[in-house]
């Protein structure tokens, strides 16, 4: 049984161990959506009860098979994304004909979030997350996206869809502590999807907003615990190529879990969890295989020692 954790403001309970559900997206081939629909199924059957997509994953290819796999299943929490649109466009490179328009106003929120009732095939979502607002993803347009969500009405369009009861929850999806941040002083949020932060590989960063979370009360969730696969064996961090210092943190890392006979993937699994703050970790497995190993890692026994060394280094 996996365990759950209750969002503090809503109620809303996350196994502990989510599933993110971008990469289920990345292979549209009929092979390739055979095999995500066995991880979904899969995922319920250990016990996994929070999934994560957003109509970015394969221009809307992860919410049709999340919404297929999960809408007559009781108990499933899922949470999508807005802040970009999809347009039909017959010539766009991508198996799912669509082009992407980011969008945070008022108008452009509730768009995204009725086009993914329609893709989900649901009534209702439980969690709706702005979707990638800061720096990372908008470079030096990030000022102008961030007035956009809250001076253009954005924010509002999630509150009134909170109030009325047709989400549970609202809060950013990001790579950035510094948009969650920034956001805390605008509004009021049930939780963030922080990835690639708070890692294994990257434990200081994220202690100050955790702290201001912990004040008003807004959750965290950890997604791409694995850095984007590095410390799975993987050749890139934050989707890019790795930088020196990063590979030499890593190294230090492994050698470290080999001296523990502990597996890096299960610390990596593990180690947010351990935070009081983190309700949720929510890896991306592509395959059952995958799927199955994580699993594996979470209920591998990790020594209290292992994790009190681990601060030292």
């Amino acid at each position: 049984m996996i365990p759950t954790h209750r969002l503090t403001r809503s109620g809303l309970e996350l196994s502990e161990l989510g599933l993110g559900c971008a990469t289920l997206a990345f292979d549209p081939s009929p092979e390739g959506i055979i095999t995500a629909r066995k991880v979904l199924a899969e995922a319920v059957k250990a016990g996994i009860a929070y999934f994560d997509t957003a109509p970015f994953y394969g221009r809307g290819l992860s919410e049709r098979l999340v919404g297929d796999a999960l809408r007559r299943l009781d108990g499933a929490v899922i949470s999508t994304k807005a802040g970009r649109l999809l347009t039909p466009d017959a010539d766009a490179p991508t198996h799912m004909p669509f082009r992407v328009q980011f969008d945070y106003t008022y108008d452009g929120i509730m768009r995204s979030f009725e086009h993914s009732l329609q893709r989900l095939g649901l009534p209702r979502i439980d969690i709706l997350l702005c979707h990638d607002l800061g720096r990372h993803t908008h470079k030096n347009a990030a000022p102008t996206q961030f007035t956009a969500f809250f001076d253009g009405g954005g924010y509002r369009a999630m509150e009134e869809l909170r109030r009325s009861g047709d989400i549970r929850a609202i809060g950013l999806g990001v790579n950035e502590v510094e948009v969650c941040q920034a956001a805390l002083k605008h509004g009021v949020f049930d939780l963030f999807l922080l990835a690639g932060r708070h890692t294994l590989l990257e434990r200081d960063g994220a202690q100050e907003l955790f702290e201001a979370c912990a004040k008003v009360e807004t959750d965290i969730v950890i997604g791409g615990p694995f850095n984007s696969g590095l410390l799975v064996g993987g050749q890139t961090y934050n989707y890019r190529s790795i930088p020196e210092d990063v590979a030499a943190r890593h190294r230090t890392l492994v050698a470290f879990c080999a001296r523990h006979n502990v597996p890096i993937g299960a610390a990596a699994l593990q180690y947010p969890l351990r935070h009081p703050q983190v309700r949720s970790v929510i890896p991306g497995p592509a395959t059952v295989t995958e799927l199955q190993q994580n699993l594996d890692w979470a209920k591998t026994p990790i020594p209290d020692a292992f994790w009190a060394e681990l601060e030292t280094i």
